[in-house]
């Protein structure tokens, strides 16, 4: 059933699962009505955890990391991957292998939008320049940079 007033889908019958410890869960069942969702972008390698997600700390959106080595029992400091000035970071996608963590997003602003990407060779440790994949030189920089740090 739509409700045309306030452009919300009312759900009759919702179920919301809470965990309330690692080995128990409460349900709620109920009336709803659908809400935007944020969803953080995660990867999993082995026992490592990566998230990516746009935050505003700084008033602009910026593309936010943190890693876990533990299965998401402990997550290290957060990171600013793009430090924007001039534009807005938005859409930020994760993968992860092995030791390797690849961040891509886009940089939008009035006059362009491009994606990028950061590279990590060391579990999120340490990430390589931004790259500009709309871009012939992204490949060189990259190969400059992994040269000299390894």
């Amino acid at each position: 059933m739509k409700n045309f007033s306030c452009n919300k889908y009312v759900i009759p019958y919702t179920v919301l699962v809470i965990l309330t410890s690692a080995t128990s869960f409460q349900l709620v069942v109920g009336q709803s009505e659908i809400s935007p969702v944020l969803l953080v972008p995660m990867a999993q390698s082995g026992e490592s955890i990566y998230l990516a997600w746009s935050g505003n700390d700084t008033g602009i959106p910026e593309i936010m990391f943190r890693a876990s080595n533990d299965n998401g029992i402990t997550f290290g400091e957060k990171i600013n991957l793009s430090n924007s000035t001039t534009s807005d970071s938005i859409n930020p996608q994760i993968t992860a292998s092995g030791n390797n963590v690849l961040v891509a997003w886009w940089e939008n602003n009035q006059t362009f939008q491009e994606p990028v990407i950061r590279i990590s060779t060391d579990r999120g440790n340490n990430f390589g320049p931004i790259l500009n994949l709309s871009t012939n030189d992204t490949l060189e920089t990259w190969i400059t940079y992994y040269q000299s740090n390894t």
